[in-house]
Parts: C-alpha cells; structure tokens; sequence
C-alpha cells in the first residue's frame, strides 16, 4: 500500500467503495479501542497509586482532577487548530499525545509531578473527544446514529475491559510495577493512532465546517444540558472510585476488577439504549437517564448515612455507569436540530461549556468531601433534578425550528444568527 494512496483525501460516498476495514466506521472504531487503553489504564490505577506513592487526600485527588479539567474548559481551542489541521488529523495527534503522557505518569509520584503530566494527558484526551464527537456526527448518518453510537461506546467498552482484564489476571501474579503498566498501555495507544495515520485516507465530510465561534440562541437547550451534564458527572469521576478506596480499601486488582463488571455491563447495555434513543426519542432516554441518576446518587449519600456495606457501593458503581451511557441522546438530539455545517465548532463550544463547572467543582468539593461525602452526593442528586426539569423541554421529534417543546417547527432550518 502505497503513502501517497493512504493519505489521498475521499469523500464519504467514495470511501465506500473501500474494503470494509479502511472505511470512516471502521477508523472511528479503531480510534473507539485505542483511546481507552490509556485512560482507562490511568484512571484504573491513578487512586491506589496517589494514595499509596504521592500520599494524596480528598483536598489533593480534587485539586488533580481540577488540572485535569482545564483544557476541556479550552476546548474552544479546536476551533483554531482546525483552521491548519484537518479535524482526522487532530484527533490522531491528540490521541498519541494522550498516550506518551500516560507512559510517563509514573515518573511524577508528586502533587506537582502530577498536575503537570495530567495536565499533558488531559489535553489529548479532551482534545480527541472534541474532534472525535465533531467526526462522528458528520460521518454517520442521522437514522443511524444512535445505533452506530451505541456500538462504538461498547467497542470503547471493550477495549476498557481488555485493558482491566490485564491488570487484574497480571498485576499481582507478576508483581507489576505502576512505572511499567503506564509505560505499556500508553505506548500501545500511541501506536494504534500512528497506525490509524498511515492506514486510513483523508475522509472529507460532505458539509464544510464553519471555522469560527458558532454560539445559536436556538441551541440554548443544548448548551444547559451539556453544562448539567459536566457539573454532575464530575462528582462521579473524581469521587465514586476514590471512595472505593479510601472507604472500603479496595486494592489495584479489586478496584480493577470492580471497573470490569461495569464494562461488561456498558458493552451488552449501549448498544441495546442505542435502539432504545432510535425507538423512542431523546427526550424520554435524557428523563430516564436523570430520573436513575438521582435516586443513586441519593443512595450513594446512604453509603454513609446509613453505612450500608462495599456491595451496595459496587452495584450503585455499575448501574451509574449504565444510566450514564444513555449520555449519547444529548449528541443526537443536537445532530437533529443543528446545521451541519455547525457541528464541528459547536462540538468545541458544548466541550467548553460540559467543563464550566468540572475547573472549579472538583477542587471544591474535595475540601467539602474531608467533612462531609454526604452533602457532595446530595448536590449531585440536586443536579441531576435540574438535568431532569430540562430534559423534559426536549420534543419528541427535534428538528430544526422544533429545538424545544416551546418552539415551532417551521419547513426550513433556522437562518444563522
């Protein structure tokens, strides 16, 4: 196979003349597996290993995942990088940057060795899911997309459990190191986007994307859900698998094998609330997504309240992931209502609006967690109703001009503002 053949640019009709494997599903499901390796393998370790190397407490573990959030506040940034990048191009640069800094994580057993080399992950990470959201809703086709994107979270799934699997059938059988994993699983992503760049053609989306700022009063439902979305979602990622840890002393291998349940949970789950979404609408998965969402959250406060014991906070563990895949309704319902020449900047603009709250939040409330876990919970119960009380705007059938159940559908889409 010749470089100059697999960096020629195709059109999405053209490129379905290609083998199934070079295709644009097939480069968003190989990018799906990639990421995840390091991720989840960072996130798989990161409590065990700043409690046990870098001595972290609750004020410390928030005041991470406060750095971790702030280039998804930036992620308006896309925008600009898109102007001299293809949006194909940045998600595979982004996805080798996430992986090299995940190598080196273990090198930095400090606060601020931590800050900085998070910071590094953090800019790929969230940089890919920008770019990576953009090029999904461009590539697949709107009847089929809850589907599709149901199949690419289990593919994701996958790649999550794989990556646990190794770690809880190696980690004590081999007496790993921290150093060691970090070094193999984020070498293995870089080298599957590396992999990716060579492989695939240049795939050119049929609408082109606005290279500009879009910010559509229309879109105003989408931007509160998105907000909610990351405000609340945060007290989960910073919260639910340190208390594991700190509460009930999970070990590298229990915590893992703990993240292995809820992935084989989410791989059998997203693609069926796939259909779920296709079949009945937005509105009633984003109502039965928060409705879940805040009654868990109200059970995890009774974890302390009430000091119901580690299976209790396992099985909360697992259905919160579960609600959270239904996570997918908020993207199809903005693909439904957007102009597809906004979906590339928007999906920049909504990332910054989703980490509003994460830059701020996680630092917060790690001081409040040192003396009360039970008021985090309950503020994220809190959350998740106002989640609730604006997913009930949704329409049955959002379009362009029927953006909420006040507005009125009208024959053509909305001029831009």
């Amino acid at each position: 196979m010749a470089l100059g053949d697999t960096l020629r640019t195709l059109s999405l009709a053209e490129a379905e003349r290609l083998p199934l494997w070079r295709r644009p599903i097939a480069l968003l499901a190989v990018m799906a597996f990639a990421m995840p390796i390091a991720f989840a393998t960072w996130s798989a370790l990161l409590n065990n290993f700043v409690i046990e190397m870098a001595g972290f407490d609750g004020a410390d573990i928030g005041w991470l995942h406060t750095v971790r959030e702030i280039p998804g506040f930036f992620a308006i940034g896309v925008i600009l990088l898109i102007i001299f990048i293809r949006e194909q191009v940045l998600a595979l640069v982004s996805l080798v940057l996430l992986g090299m800094a995940t190598a080196l994580t273990a090198q930095f057993p400090t606060l601020g060795g931590l800050l900085f080399v998070t910071l590094l992950s953090s800019i790929g990470f969230h940089y890919y899911e920008t770019v990576n959201q953009s090029l999904q809703l461009q590539w697949l086709d709107k009847k089929k997309a809850p589907q599709m994107l149901g199949w690419l979270l289990s593919v994701g799934s996958g790649a999550t459990l794989v990556a646990y699997l190794l770690i809880v059938v190696t980690w004590r059988t081999y007496d790993l190191s921290y150093d060691f994993v970090y070094w193999v699983a984020g070498g293995v992503t870089a080298a599957i986007a590396v992999f990716c760049f060579f492989a695939f053609p240049q795939f050119e989306s049929p609408n082109p994307q606005t290279k500009k700022m879009v910010l559509r009063k229309r879109y105003w439902l989408y931007y509160a859900l998105q907000f909610m979305s990351g405000a609340r979602r945060q007290i989960f990622v910073v919260f639910a698998g340190f208390m594991m840890v700190e509460r009930y002393g999970y070990e590298v291998h229990q915590i893992t094998a703990l993240f292995m349940g809820t992935l084989l949970a989410n791989m059998i789950a997203a693609p069926l609330l796939g259909r779920v979404v296709a079949l009945f609408g937005e509105r009633l998965a984003l109502i039965v997504e928060y409705s879940g969402l805040g009654l868990i959250f109200l059970l995890y406060a009774g974890l302390y309240v009430f000091d119901w014991g580690p299976g209790i906070a396992a099985a909360l563990y697992v259905l919160n992931h579960i609600f959270f895949a239904l996570a997918l309704a908020i993207k199809t319902y903005f693909q439904k209502i957007a102009e597809p020449g906004d979906i590339a900047p928007t999906a920049a603009v909504a990332f910054t609006i989703n980490h509003i709250a994460a830059v701020f939040l996680p630092a917060a409330l790690g001081y409040l967690w040192l003396t009360s876990p039970v008021s985090v919970y309950l503020l994220a119960a809190a959350m998740a109703g106002v989640s609730l009380i604006l997913s009930c705007l949704v329409p049955r059938h959002p379009e362009p001009g029927r953006e909420t159940v006040f507005a009125r559908a009208v024959a053509e889409p909305a001029p831009a503002e």
